[in-house]
Parts: structure tokens; C-alpha cells; sequence
């Protein structure tokens, strides 16, 4: 169980747990330069799992995002809230980049496949108009909300004393609220208003899940 003796450094994050990596005058801090060494070669890979498909879904969200602006980009109602999504997922990418050096992940093999199937379908539910956009948002980002929430049990399940450990919890409990957040702000424009909603929600939905699941391992 990561250990909750960090606590000294648990008082130390700011309210968002991922500043720590943008700020310089931190870099030098073992929470944000280290990788654990008292886990073991399974529970490496349980983290090595955890950070690859993390990093593999915000380039895609980001690519999501590029392709919705593309078409929605000057809709004065959601223009500007896809912008502010946007910005928080590069954010978001931002800080996964800075992880996997840290931890020393290697990316997925898919990346590419993630920006392409990432604009793709923030450009197509676009087309379809500001409701199917919004039915996007709200299908990928309730997947990813349960993502983190069962991330967050795996990490709670290692052995680590690590403050690294700790931090990266933080982060990923802070990436949660984030995307819920953008659901939620996806309903309140009307997402449950796409025509055919129920179903691009469950292909969208499904599409999200298997695409962790092979990020996973590839």
C-alpha cells in the first residue's frame, strides 16, 4: 500500500498536485526526479501499464480536441469551452511526458494511431454537430473517470514508501476531477441532445475501453 508516511510531502502540494512538474524550481525533488526501487518486477509493471495507456489517452484527448476546434473552433457557445478543455488536456500531456522520463515508460507503439483516431472522431461527432460533440466529450470522459478510479486502487496496492508514489496518486486523482469536470460541463451544452445518442455513447464508450485495454500492453 503506498505508504501514507509521506505525508510531509502530502502537506506540501499545492491544491493541483501537477504544478509540482511545471514548476523549475522543483525539478530537483525526488517525488518529481525518481523512480521507486522497493517494488517489485510485477508491481514495476503494474506501473509501467498505469503510465503508458495514461499517456497514450491524453495524446488522444488532445487530438479529440484539435479535430473538434477544427470544425467548432468559431462557435461562439462551445468554441470557447472546447478551447478551455483543450488547454487543460495539453496540460495534462504535458505532465504524462515529464512521468514516463521520470519513471523511464516506454510509450505505446500506438501513438500515432492515437492522434489519427483522436482527431478523427472529434472531427466526425463535430460535423454532426454541437450536441454530437458534447455526446464525445461525455462518453470518453465518463470511461476515463472510471479509468482513474481503478488506477488509483492499483497504485494504492504498491508497496512503496516512495514519495513519488504518492505524488503520482495526487496527480491522477486531480486528472479525474478534470475530466469529470469536462463531462459534466459536456452535459450542461446539451450532450444528451445528439441525435442518437445512446448509441454513439456506447461506440464511442466501447472504442475507449478497448483502446486502454491494448495501450495497456502495446
Amino acid at each position: 500500500r503506498v505508504c501514507r508516511a509521506s505525508t510531509t510531502w502530502a502537506r506540501q502540494l499545492s491544491t493541483r498536485a501537477s504544478e509540482v512538474y511545471t514548476n523549475p524550481s522543483r525539478a530537483r525533488e525526488e517525488a518529481v526526479s525518481a523512480s521507486p526501487q522497493d517494488i517489485t518486477p510485477e508491481q514495476r509493471q503494474v506501473l509501467d501499464a498505469v503510465l503508458r495507456v495514461d499517456h497514450a489517452g491524453e495524446l488522444a484527448a488532445n487530438w479529440i480536441y484539435r479535430g473538434q476546434m477544427a470544425v467548432l473552433g468559431g462557435d461562439r457557445q462551445v468554441g470557447p469551452l472546447i478551447q478551455d478543455m483543450w488547454d487543460q488536456e495539453r496540460h495534462h500531456l504535458a505532465v504524462m511526458n515529464k512521468l514516463h522520463m521520470q519513471h523511464q515508460i516506454r510509450p505505446t507503439i500506438l501513438s500515432e494511431v492515437a492522434k489519427a483516431a483522436g482527431f478523427g472522431l472529434g472531427f466526425a461527432t463535430a460535423i454532426m454537430g454541437k450536441e454530437a460533440a458534447m455526446a464525445c466529450t461525455e462518453a470518453v470522459e465518463t470511461v476515463i473517470g472510471e479509468h482513474y478510479d481503478d488506477q488509483l486502487k492499483e497504485l494504492d496496492s504498491l508497496s512503496s514508501s516512495h514519495s513519488s508514489m504518492t505524488l503520482l496518486s495526487d496527480v491522477i486523482r486531480e486528472f479525474r476531477d478534470d475530466e469529470l469536470g469536462h463531462l459534466h460541463a459536456a452535459v450542461d451544452h446539451h450532450s444528451q441532445r445528439a441525435p442518437a445518442h445512446a448509441l454513439l455513447s456506447t461506440v464511442v464508450g466501447y472504442g475507449c475501453k478497448v483502446a486502454i485495454e491494448v495501450c495497456k500492453k502495446i
